[in-house]
């Protein structure tokens, strides 16, 4: 195995690395909050050398970005459960998880905090939306193909609107836990 393939292996040093260094920015958010700190801090509670993190991400924006789509779930496979309704639920069930867990609020705040700082911040905030978009159509777009009826203008913005958003806010107000039955119930109230 040459060093390539070892540096890609999933599970590996990299994998290690990684989960370390997203450990300690959403730590370091939880502490101190946005901007409060730099990328050396970053490495230095990670265990890693600063040129590591550079090296993986470039800058500070990237690494918070990275790090904001990877815990807001935005980056995992879509559930596919053979139904709208399911994949819905599933779905809404796996933000809230998320959202809610240790690091929840961190990162939920980190991505409101990237959304308005600057344009690499704006960048970073149209990134995420943009996943999060792609992901629902997704999710749409295989009911359609399925034959499911699907409400009139039901589209992905509308799943945010109405699902996501009132969990996010929930969360950000300190309005936790979400329980299944309120999630179940923004579902029940878009389809």
């Amino acid at each position: 195995m040459n060093e390539r393939q070892r540096a890609q292996r999933p599970g590996g040093r990299s994998a290690r690395v990684g989960a370390q260094v997203h450990q300690a920015v959403t730590d370091l958010i939880s502490e101190r909050g946005y901007g409060n700190f730099t990328v050396g801090e970053v490495a230095a509670r990670a265990g890693v050398a600063d040129s590591s993190v550079y090296r993986r991400w470039g800058n500070l924006e990237s690494l918070l970005t990275d790090v904001a789509l990877t815990r807001l779930n935005a980056r995992s496979p879509m559930p596919d459960t053979g139904s709208l309704d399911g994949d819905l639920r599933t779905y809404a069930a796996q933000v809230a998880r998320e959202i809610t867990g240790p690091d929840g609020l961190a990162v939920v705040r980190l991505a409101v905090a990237l959304s308005g700082d600057g344009p690499q911040g704006l960048k970073a905030g149209d990134d995420l939306f943009a996943e999060r978009m792609r992901q629902l159509q997704a999710v749409l777009d295989r009911a359609r193909e399925r034959g499911e009826h699907t409400p009139d203008g039901l589209d992905a913005l509308a799943v945010l609107d109405h699902v996501l958003a009132p969990m996010y806010i929930r969360v950000l107000f300190g309005l936790v836990p979400l329980a299944p039955d309120y999630i179940d119930g923004l579902v029940d109230r878009l389809l």
